[in-house]
């Protein structure tokens, strides 16, 4: 996977069969719908073993619960059934659709395409072209997204990075390409479907739940790797193995703390965020702040940890031969996604002050 920037075939398939590519797809579709907690354990546990792999998973996983602003007729058009879904694309309105008879005609430049390699549906958002809002208007256009086949994306080979290399997370364009009606939809339309994972308020959180379990899933690999490092090395200045020092105790010690406490939050908050959303509560604000705060925090804590025991490592740590050195270089680049972004600890506390969020898709 480092080497050849992507995910090898053979576990692509192994993974769509496992189901980790449609955690939130609806049940009219043939996916599972899970819930959130069970999506979480889902890529926390992928990624203890490959921050990439569990990424995979978060990108189509997570991202599946778009498909529930859809009608299950286009399930079957791009994935039949039994599903076959794998999602790759960008929330990011980095294209422009142009209404035309029966559909739009899109055409744009998106970044960072995780799994675009592998991908049989791809999600481009777009802002419409029409009447006030085509390109160059001050007015704000409205936002749709649209869902394309793969041979419509042109993948440019830009993914050259420093960690989550497997990922195949490649730019890539489309130029004048016909997308349906019903292959499209807003965010701001009522859902297709009824469960709690569609609900307006719950949708970000859902798609972020993989994004804090890979997050934490890679901060208890690398605490499982640093164990078995500590087990047999020692370092230039000293014989003794790392688990016989105080302070590799120490952190050990300190490092399971943060970990467990930013796991548990997140499991907490994300489990009163679904039972607010299952209740049928319409506008569970303090819930889904708490979701989103838990998220980041959780998301951040996690670099943390990994931090704490690559340094503790010493020297060793920057061979490749101990995974540790790979959990460290992708849990950087995956805190750097807007989920982790220090800008939701704002939003949560105007929540918690009684203000509105502001204009963070909250």
């Amino acid at each position: 996977m480092e080497a050849g920037r992507q995910l090898p075939p053979q576990l692509v398939e192994g993974m769509a069969s496992s189901g980790l590519f449609q955690l939130f797809l609806p049940r009219s579709m043939g996916g599972p719908e899970l819930d959130l907690k069970t999506a979480f354990h889902a890529v926390e546990e992928v990624s203890k073993v490959d921050g990439a792999v569990g990424w995979c998973s978060v990108i189509s996983g997570g991202g599946s619960v778009l498909l529930g602003w859809c009608q299950p007729s286009v399930g079957m058009h791009f994935f039949g059934r039994p599903p076959d879904f794998k999602l790759a694309g960008s929330m990011r309105p980095e294209g422009w659709a142009r209404q035309v008879p029966g559909g739009y005609r899109v055409t744009g430049h998106w970044g960072f395409g995780s799994g675009i390699t592998h991908a049989n549906v791809v999600v481009c958002a777009c802002k419409v072209e029409a009447g006030d809002s085509a390109r160059g208007s001050t007015d704000a256009p409205q936002i749709r997204l649209l869902l394309l086949p793969p041979e419509a994306a042109k993948i440019h080979d830009t993914w050259s990075v420093v960690g989550m290399s497997g990922t195949g997370s490649h730019d890539y364009s489309v130029e004048d390409w016909f997308v349906p009606e019903e292959h499209t939809f807003s965010l701001n339309d009522p859902p297709v479907e009824k469960g709690p994972l569609y609900h307006p308020r719950l949708m970000m959180v859902a798609v972020w739940t993989p994004y804090v379990a890979n997050l934490l899933g890679m901060a208890r690999g690398a605490m499982d790797a640093f164990i078995e490092l500590a087990t047999e090395a020692g370092s230039t200045h000293s014989t003794a193995t790392l688990r016989d020092r105080s302070a590799v105790q120490a952190v050990v010690g300190e490092v399971e703390g943060i970990i467990r406490s930013a796991r548990a939050y997140a499991l907490d908050a994300l489990d009163k965020a679904w039972q607010a959303a299952s209740q049928g509560d319409p506008n569970p604000t303090q819930e889904i702040a708490q979701a989103r705060l838990a998220i980041t925090h959780s998301s951040r804590q996690a670099v943390k940890a990994v931090d704490m025991l690559f340094h503790a490592a010493g020297t060793n740590a920057v061979f490749r031969k101990h995974s540790l050195e790979r959990s460290f270089r992708d849990v950087h680049v995956a805190i750097q996604h807007l989920a982790g972004h220090a800008s939701h600890f704002e939003a949560g506390g105007r929540v918690m002050l009684g203000l509105p969020p502001g204009d963070t898709g909250w």
